[in-house]
């Protein structure tokens, strides 16, 4: 059922967090979005405006357009046509370096959290700063009062796997906060919480609006968020903005049906599963770049092989025969193989959280270094650890005939010689070399592994 504002309620809808401040904060212009592959639009011809210091909501069921017209709003999206000017400046105009600059000075909070899972509440809210170059003095002191507005100052050093649902999102919110933004992008912040803790997650942003007087852009299929929330609202069905006013008015006489099934209790949204399946294919530049790296170093190691391993190993080691001469194609061989892993790895992070870093105004190699190695390192010691076990069996075999090493020793001085002493020796030896170097391994991935 449609609920009735009480006395009162309709300004207090209305009327922007700071009070004399009507200007245009956000201008959508004849915005569209057709993905690659696509036969409709995702966005049609969408008109918007945002005034400074107002909470914008927008509403819709899943696969309405909702997630790719915020996503414009900052450019992790590139519209196919239209433009979206913000403070006066149209974003289709920044270069890339002028672009990460202004991502910086706009914050976003996401649906499923997107912290990464090797840093601490406190390093997951500081890392913006410190890619940003702030110095360290400054730092402590911001991420120090962003906790305290968040209420998060006992759980500063807890990681986020050992944090609850709403915790994380405060974290988020606070990693949004970092560089004072005026403009805050909410993509479903509360959806994936219960109804207790979204109460206390909204309470915190209508807080920061009040305090902070930034301007709020959200999207939701809850209408309740809009109507505790938002000043203004504006319904998109199919990609299209079929009704936009304030709230009390769109909330208390709907003109379009799918308003009122939105307002409707019983019309819920469709599981998260299906809702993941039904959003577009967004491309995955990063992680081709990647392979691309790795396919191309992992094709080196046959090519030496092939043409010029002898004398490059005697190059290398001065020797073609003996320990160190083996070692030389083992490494080579060993390398693809680690490639491999590693690229595995790599690609197994996951994908919000390199979204995340691209809106906080993260350049690529800031991706790399800060985001995609510490998250994948886990993976890559364990693959490594895999690595170095099939070098140490394949160097006892290569012993065996003529390479040296510890499979020289069981072949020349056990077998030959029918001293199974010595051979049953070797294999004790190379039986524990591996299990302790299996076991520092596993014990290294699981204490870098915090998820």
């Amino acid at each position: 059922m449609v609920s009735l504002t009480i006395p009162g309620e309709r300004d207090a809808l209305i009327t922007p967090a700071q009070q004399g401040h009507s200007s245009v904060h956000v201008q959508i212009r004849h915005l569209n979005k057709r993905y690659p592959g696509q036969a409709q639009d995702a966005l049609k011809a969408i008109d918007l405006q945002v005034k400074r210091g107002e909470i914008f909501g927008i509403i819709g069921r899943s696969g309405a357009g909702k997630s790719t017209l915020i996503r414009c709003l900052n450019r992790l999206e590139n519209p196919t046509q239209g433009s979206v000017v913000i403070d006066g400046i149209d974003l289709g105009q920044l270069s890339a370096r002028e672009l990460v600059e202004w991502r910086r000075r706009t914050g976003m909070i996401f649906q499923h959290f997107n912290l990464l899972s090797a840093k601490t509440v406190r390093e997951n809210i500081e890392l913006p700063l410190k890619v940003a170059g702030v110095p360290a003095p400054q730092r402590r002191q911001k991420v120090d009062e962003l906790l305290a507005l968040v209420g998060l100052e006992e759980r500063q050093h807890a990681w986020p796997a050992q944090l609850s649902g709403g915790q994380k999102q405060r974290v988020g919110i606070a990693r949004a906060l970092v560089h004072d933004p005026e403009l805050l992008l909410c993509d479903e912040a509360t959806s994936a919480l219960d109804p207790e803790t979204t109460r206390s997650i909204l309470a915190l942003l209508k807080k920061i609006n009040q305090q902070r007087h930034i301007t709020i852009v959200l999207i939701t299929h809850e209408m309740d968020v809009v109507h505790h929330l938002c000043h203004q609202v504006a319904v998109i069905d199919q990609g299209e903005i079929i009704e936009r006013g304030p709230v009390w008015q769109v909330y208390s006489d709907p003109k379009q049906e799918t308003t009122r099934q939105l307002l409707n209790p019983q019309f819920g949204t469709l599981p998260e599963a299906l809702q993941t399946l039904l959003s577009p294919t967004r491309q995955r530049q990063d992680s081709r770049v990647l392979g691309w790296v790795v396919n191309l170093f992992r094709s080196i190691p046959f090519l030496i092989l092939m043409v010029a391993l002898i004398p490059f190993t005697r190059w290398i080691v001065g020797t073609t025969y003996g320990v160190w001469a083996a070692v030389v194609p083992l490494t080579l061989a060993a390398t693809p193989f680690f490639a491999r892993i590693a690229e595995v790895s790599l690609r197994e992070v996951d994908k919000g959280l390199t979204e995340a870093a691209q809106a906080m105004g993260f350049h690529r190699w800031h991706i790399v270094w800060h985001v995609l190695l510490p998250e994948a390192r886990p993976g890559i010691v364990s693959g490594f650890t895999i690595t170095l076990v099939t070098m140490i069996n394949a160097s006892a075999m290569a012993g065996a005939i003529g390479a040296g090493g510890l499979g020289d020793l069981a072949y020349r001085y056990g077998y030959q010689r029918f001293d199974m002493q010595v051979m049953l020796t070797v294999i004790v030896v190379l039986v524990a070399l591996v299990t302790v170097l299996q076991f520092c391994g596993d014990r290294l991935s699981r204490r870098l592994n915090h998820r």
